[in-house]
């Protein structure tokens, strides 16, 4: 298929997404539970990828004129209409990677590059930024989230590659509706029974420090990168833990927080009872892409053209930057939107500044 002559017109409507399965030895059954939806293969899932542009995944539009075509084509074919103004990821890819992360035991203890780190490994990826929106979470479950304030370099060189580093990790006790930002050089593991929605920078730079022992899907031991991590791991950052978001009114009688504010996306919580428009979410026209994820609940999301189409809890929206004009309406009750804004390139070049968080 070629491009379309006239962009602007061409990808004028809401994007809905197709789910990728991604099965982790770590994963289970629970995102049926949780969330409702049906998981198409049968083994252990870890993730479900909701909006993808990496050269293993990438995610298919479900519905519409674009309806087979991926988001790597969009980006090769439409991509003024979709970006905007927006930076693409470091390998001109769509610079955002959203998605559903089900733990039915622990992940591996394990860190990310920023981007400084990321150049100097030279292993292709960029650095990693992420942050996750707590949906399930049994009585006792735990995040690991940075280094005891006390723990050193020495220290941690140490323990690394051993059980023994998991007791130099801060321990937090979690539940749903909690925020944790997760900035690159955090060292940390999410524990089992908890299943989340992460939102993260384009890139898959990951450095194992343990993983308990266990084998892979393939029935070999899973690499660590113990040297990676040393050079990744923020000796001066410890982590501040879960936020339970602070919602405010908004017009129409919703409510939103401002989860995340950084040099590469900004995160909202937005809880819907009657009508949301775009003014409400995006008040200063960026000409940037919008994700939206819908974590609760039901409602019909509006386009230029007047159509109304119904999504659920799990289905995932992408707004290419062209669209300036759409609504948000609940159904039967109050949803619960996650809203993900990628930045404009000036933000994304300048910096890295203090993160708002809620």
């Amino acid at each position: 298929m070629t491009a379309h002559p006239n962009t602007e017109e061409a990808l004028a409507r809401p994007l809905h997404l197709s789910r990728i399965c991604v099965e982790k030895v770590w994963g289970g059954r629970a995102l049926e539970g949780v969330l409702g939806i049906e998981l198409e293969c049968t083994g252990p899932v870890g993730e479900t990828w909701e909006l993808a542009d990496r050269d293993d995944h990438n995610s298919i539009v479900a519905e519409g004129r674009f309806e087979g075509q991926s988001l790597h084509w969009l980006m090769a074919n439409e991509r003024q209409a979709l970006l905007g103004d927006a930076e693409p990821s470091q390998d001109d890819q769509f610079p955002l990677l959203v998605k559903f992360l089900s733990a039915e035991k622990p992940l591996s203890v394990q860190v990310h590059p920023d981007q400084k780190v990321a150049r100097k490994l030279g292993n292709g990826e960029a650095g990693k930024n992420e942050a996750w929106y707590i949906l399930s979470a049994e009585p006792e479950s735990l995040l690991y989230l940075g280094l005891r304030p006390e723990v050193g370099p020495a220290e941690f060189a140490a323990a690394a590659g051993s059980m023994e580093v998991v007791d130099l990790l801060q321990t937090w006790s979690v539940k749903p509706g909690q925020f944790v930002w997760v900035p690159a050089g955090t060292v940390h593991a999410i524990g089992a029974g908890i299943t989340l929605l992460e939102v993260q920078q384009n890139s898959d730079a990951t450095y194992r420090i343990f993983d308990w022992g266990r084998l892979g899907l393939d029935g070999q031991p899973r690499r660590t990168h113990v040297e990676e991590a040393l050079l990744a791991a923020n000796y001066d950052y410890s982590g501040e833990g879960p936020v339970v978001p602070e919602l405010q009114p908004l017009e129409c009688g919703n409510q939103g927080a401002e989860l995340v504010d950084n040099e590469f996306f900004r995160m909202e919580l937005v809880e819907v009872c009657g009508t949301l428009p775009r003014e409400s979410i995006q008040k200063n026209a960026s000409g940037t892409p919008l994700v939206i994820v819908c974590v609760a609940g039901a409602g019909t999301i509006g386009d230029p053209g007047g159509e109304s189409r119904e999504f659920v809890a799990g289905d995932t929206w992408l707004i290419p930057a062209v669209v300036q004009d759409w609504t948000v309406e609940s159904r039967g009750g109050e949803c619960r939107l996650i809203l993900v804004e990628a930045k404009a390139q000036e933000a994304a070049k300048k910096e890295p500044q203090e993160e708002s968080k809620a």
